[in-house]
């Protein structure tokens, strides 16, 4: 699933933050680099809650958000979803790994090989 722009922004937060943040923790962590109402915050973590993108944990009045996926799991989804996609998987599959450089295409060999 492609996120928007924002919505990296929170995830992004959330991955690092590797602990449950609430709407007010992820609202200032964003607000140290651009002014976003503290409500378009609370409207993205609902809108990725609904997607299943990050669950809710109820604290006291609050919720906590949490990342479903870790950053890894979810860019290897998003990458499945456009290859699966694609008319021409094979062809598509194959312009992908001749973009990467050497030592990407081999570790990638590598975790491939050590999978099965």
């Amino acid at each position: 699933m492609a996120l928007g722009d924002l919505e990296r922004e929170v995830m992004t937060q959330l991955w690092d933050a590797g602990e449950p943040l609430t709407v007010r923790q992820v609202h200032e962590r964003l607000s140290r680099q651009r002014d976003l109402a503290y409500t378009t915050v609370m409207t993205v973590l609902d809108r990725l809650a609904k997607k299943g993108v990050v669950t809710q944990q109820k604290a006291d009045r609050a919720y906590r958000y949490v990342p479903a996926q870790t950053r890894e799991e979810m860019t290897a989804s998003v990458m499945l979803d456009a290859l699966t996609s694609s008319a021409d998987q094979d062809a598509a599959l194959a312009y992908f790994v001749g973009q990467l450089p050497p030592d990407a295409l081999a570790a990638a060999i590598e975790a491939a090989q050590k999978a099965r």
